[in-house]
């Protein structure tokens, strides 16, 4: 029995994988808090508590059986400790966009990471915090991300995977290690950094305190991965070719790569997967699921599912929508687009303002396909994870308009938690990666429907270029 834990953005996630197959999970939500225009952020204390809430739903019995513990995370977020381990302020998230001034300082990182600078990064964070608030700049004695946190509390170590490290802006994404130099341009040093470790490997174990508080044995904790990448190793992706997309709060295309690629001139990532001598290629858009989120509370839906019958058997014509409810990176690398819906009618319902952000959230998708295509990335087959995985009516969308073949596995839709399992079971039993899950179905393009999207997505990218570039 593995326990794998995902601290999201709007739920902590833990999942029990026995003999290869999920037999048990839950979660607890998460509070976000958004006190001023493009800031985002949460409380450290949130995730503890919440994983200690969703570990605890987990039946006892199967708690008890608990050989190793994996973790995943949202990437990004700047978790800042004094002397003493205390929270110095609430942590910025992947999302907040409050840095893009101090990006602009870091023109010509790229020669040093092969990734621009992002202010959902967390190097422009530290600056922004250096700058604005240098009483808690000048206190702070670990950086850590997000789900390090939560292992910092389970095992009292700072410790951090490659693939987390590599979106920091901090780490030699080729040699897979901190960079002096990146460290210096912050005003930061290694002390400040915790350890790095290979995705499957053992960071310590549970302190018997915390083990014996939630119903576990004193077991191994996995080193685990950035959300994106654990949720690669739970589908199998792991080798060059391998692909997936992840319909979670923000939208990700992820390729594994030959080697270390760079492609920063189409804001792509470049980062180290959490398989030891892997590396992987992503494009990133800030809102996917939540834009399905945002939609079905807008427009009275009482859940999801209701919003996605009302925009299958919605007639008509959509508006266009851009998703940028958090602003955006690949292609645009822009924290200042906004949302829009363009092309309403007196005939416009609420089941076609619901087609329009799954079409929307699929057009900025198909964006960041093409900016992988660029720099010779195949993106032919992609296995759907996420949430939006269960979602057969927006994979035919999506499959149309990305020209891509989609393949929906057994437990795809549990997520990064699922790769956090595995990983832990790595670090016990050994071993490479798991085989993929089962094929259960496989989405094609279909012609009539990809020229109807094809004809609409051109007046999504020219809206972009009218309104905001």
């Amino acid at each position: 029995m593995y326990l794998g834990l995902d601290i999201g953005t709007s739920a902590v996630k833990a999942v029990l994988l026995e003999a290869g197959a999920v037999v048990a999970e839950a979660s607890a939500p998460l509070p976000i808090s958004r006190p001023h225009p493009l800031w985002s952020e949460q409380d450290p204390a949130d995730w503890w508590d919440a994983t200690k809430a969703a570990v605890g739903a987990l039946p006892a019995e199967m708690r008890a059986a608990v050989r190793g513990v994996g973790l995943a995370g949202q990437m990004h977020g700047a978790v800042l400790l004094d002397d003493s381990d205390r929270v110095l302020r609430p942590a910025i998230l992947w999302n907040d966009g409050r840095s893009f001034a101090e990006c602009a300082e870091m023109l010509g990182v790229e020669a040093a990471t092969g990734n621009l600078a992002m202010p959902g990064f967390t190097a422009p964070k530290l600056l922004w915090v250096r700058k604005h608030e240098p009483e808690v700049f000048a206190q702070v004695a670990k950086v850590l991300l997000p789900k390090d946190y939560v292992r910092f509390c389970l095992t009292g170590d700072y410790a951090t995977d490659m693939s987390d490290a590599a979106g920091t802006l901090w780490l030699d994404v080729a040699g897979r290690c901190w960079s002096s130099e990146m460290l210096a341009l912050c005003g930061l040093s290694e002390a400040q950094m915790p350890a790095l470790f290979e995705g499957n490997a053992a960071t310590g174990v549970l302190s018997p305190d915390v083990a014996a508080a939630l119903g576990l044995p004193v077991a191994p904790v996995a080193a685990g991965g950035g959300d994106n990448a654990a949720g690669a190793v739970g589908v199998g992706v792991s080798a060059p070719g391998d692909g997936f997309l992840s319909l979670g709060t923000s939208g990700v295309i992820f390729a594994v790569s030959d080697g270390y690629a760079p492609n920063p001139a189409q804001a792509v990532h470049a980062f180290c997967h959490a398989l030891p001598g892997t590396w992987h290629q992503m494009a990133v858009i800030l809102s996917a699921a939540a834009c399905l989120d945002w939609v079905t509370r807008l427009c009275g839906f009482a859940d999801v599912p209701e919003a996605l019958a009302a925009s299958e058997a919605a007639r008509g014509t959509p508006p266009v929508f851009l998703p940028y409810l958090s602003g955006e990176r690949t292609p645009h690398n822009d924290p200042a687009a906004l949302g829009v819906f363009f092309g309403m009618t007196h005939d416009t319902d609420r089941g076609l303002l619901v087609r329009a952000v799954l079409e929307g959230v699929a057009f900025a998708l198909a964006d960041g396909a093409d900016a992988l295509r660029s720099a010779g990335t195949k993106v032919e087959r992609l296995t759907v994870i996420g949430g939006g995985a269960r979602s057969a009516h927006w994979g035919r969308i999506l499959a149309s308009a990305l020209w891509v073949t989609l393949e929906y596995r057994a437990d795809a839709a549990v997520g990064p938690a699922l790769g956090a399992a595995r990983l832990a079971q790595m670090a016990v039993e050994g071993g490479r990666v798991s085989p993929k899950p089962a094929l259960q179905e496989t989405v094609e393009p279909e012609l009539d429907l990809a020229a109807e999207l094809t004809e609409r997505r051109t007046v999504f990218r020219r809206l972009y270029g009218q309104i905001f570039a």
